[in-house]
């Protein structure tokens, strides 16, 4: 596939000695423009190509959310570790959505959706996967070494992208992330509507099925707070743990009391992701 590189640089501003940026472009994967946000360290202005982290975001979320919030440039600074944040979903008018906030627009769940009227758009697991890493390496002054990380339906999505290419990734975390979505309501109605009702193909994008399988490994990390609201009936932690036993996976699962599922979570513990991420990233 030709990947258009044309991007237009819609905001600046600089963080920590190093430089937060968006982009707009046309994505051919998704046949629409989409908005990405990409944080430079300073390491990257002085002819080095750093390594990158691509971030998944969650339900209603775009570029915006983890960039502003989490505080991430700090550590990614120190580290010299580019940081990718591209949006949740396809956006337009032309864009098909759904009146409910956990389907259609601002809810991809990374995946290739298969089913009308989703299949024209919503092909956010090709977008993430290809294309705009090859987009990003081509513009930016980075390096394929990659690691992939996310928040609920993006820690869903970083578990699931990273496992089943288990040769582009060094590391995977995620915060809080939907851990086993053919057996809770977020995932049932999402992949009904993107993949339709045949459940085996579901299991591909799961990322508790997966790991229980997996023969190939990407160092994991996942934190859940243990005060989040969705921890029992969405999220299921216990289930990926459980998985990562049968297939020996090595996993790190941290449980923190009192933490819920909002980004003061991700704020507390996103140090502790990046310099996981750059044990592996720097070998």
């Amino acid at each position: 596939m030709t990947i258009d590189y044309s991007i237009e640089n819609v905001s600046v501003n600089k963080s920590f000695g190093g430089w937060h940026k968006q982009y707009n472009h046309h994505a051919k994967t998704l046949n629409c423009y989409m908005r990405f946000a990409i944080y430079l360290p300073p390491q990257a202005s002085n002819g080095e190509k750093v390594p990158v982290l691509y971030w998944l975001s969650g339900l209603t979320c775009t570029d915006e959310n983890f960039m502003q919030k989490s505080g991430v440039q700090r550590i990614a600074a120190e580290l010299g570790i580019a940081i990718i944040a591209p949006d949740t979903s396809p956006r337009g008018g032309e864009v098909a959505d759904d009146d409910s906030y956990d389907l259609g627009q601002g809810a991809g769940f990374y995946v290739n959706a298969t089913q009308t009227p989703w299949s024209r758009h919503y092909q956010m697991y090709d977008y993430v996967v290809n294309e705009l890493p090859q987009l990003i390496e081509s513009t930016f002054p980075v390096s394929d070494k990659r690691a992939i990380a996310g928040h609920s339906m993006g820690g869903h999505g970083a578990l699931t992208i990273a496992m089943l290419n288990p040769e582009r990734y060094r590391s995977m975390s995620a915060f809080s992330p939907i851990s086993n979505p053919i057996n809770c309501p977020w995932g049932r109605k999402a992949f009904t509507a993107y993949l339709g009702k045949d459940q085996a193909t579901w299991r591909n994008h799961d990322a508790s099925e997966l790991m229980r399988q997996a023969q190939q490994f990407v160092p994991a990390r996942v934190d859940q707070g243990g005060a989040d609201d969705f921890l029992v009936e969405q999220l299921k932690p216990e289930t990926l743990a459980a998985a990562a036993k049968v297939s020996d996976y090595p996993l790190e699962l941290h449980l923190h009391e009192g933490y819920d599922h909002s980004y003061y979570f991700i704020a507390s513990f996103i140090e502790d992701h990046l310099r996981f991420h750059a044990t592996h990233l720097k070998k």
